[in-house]
């Protein structure tokens, strides 16, 4: 089963309670998810894989470490693309992918229009993005979706989860890991979070 990793960082939590409030505006919200997937992400790729290197300094050679593992990151769409500028400042060689999913009004499962990952996205370790990790079924599906084009290296990152969706990704993807900001109560009969932020895509584009 894959880990879930919950931050705990002074940082992350004040900027976080800072988007929580409802009188938080659209601009200073997607200003907020930038800077805090900025401080995950640093997290996030703690354990990717470096080789050793030669580097001349001013002063001489030196022996040092850079990356040899190559990174895609993938938001869903469209609340996902908040995160994706603050993932790029610390990853700016990374490559971008993108999919979109839809919720069916009648199944109420989830559908997906679009995808469009880099050609070489099965040998990258892919950041999958998306602010709220809610029922899971968006996320699962996304996963499965990305699963489906050779991609097998796959870490979700989320601002809020809650149990039920961690249960869904756990259940219908072991081998995914989980990163959070913050673990939340549960979810209500209409399936948002709580306590959470509300509609994270609503606030970051102002579409309330």
């Amino acid at each position: 089963m894959g880990k879930v990793q919950v931050f705990d960082h002074p940082l992350i939590m004040h900027k976080l309670g800072i988007m929580r409030n409802i009188e938080t505006g659209a601009k200073e919200f997607r200003e907020l998810l930038e800077e805090i997937s900025m401080l995950m992400v640093y997290e996030v790729t703690r354990d990717l894989q470096t080789g050793s290197a030669r580097v001349k300094t001013p002063i001489g050679m030196c022996e040092t470490r850079i990356l040899t593992e190559k990174i895609a990151v993938v938001p869903i769409l469209r609340a996902g693309l908040g995160m994706t500028e603050g993932v790029m400042r610390l990853l700016p060689t990374a490559k971008i992918g993108h999919i979109g999913l839809y919720r069916d009004p009648d199944s109420l499962m989830p559908v997906e229009y679009y995808c469009k990952l880099p050609v070489d996205c099965d040998h990258r370790v892919l950041l999958l993005l998306d602010p709220m990790l809610a029922t899971g079924g968006s996320a699962s599906a996304a996963i499965s979706a990305v699963k489906k084009r050779s991609c097998g290296s796959i870490r979700l990152v989320c601002l809020i989860a809650v149990p039920e969706g961690i249960k869904t990704i756990n259940r219908d993807h072991p081998d995914v890991d989980i990163y959070t900001a913050a673990l939340d109560e549960r979810l209500n009969d209409h399936g948002y979070i709580i306590p959470g932020l509300g509609d994270a895509g609503d606030r970051l584009f102002g579409t309330k």
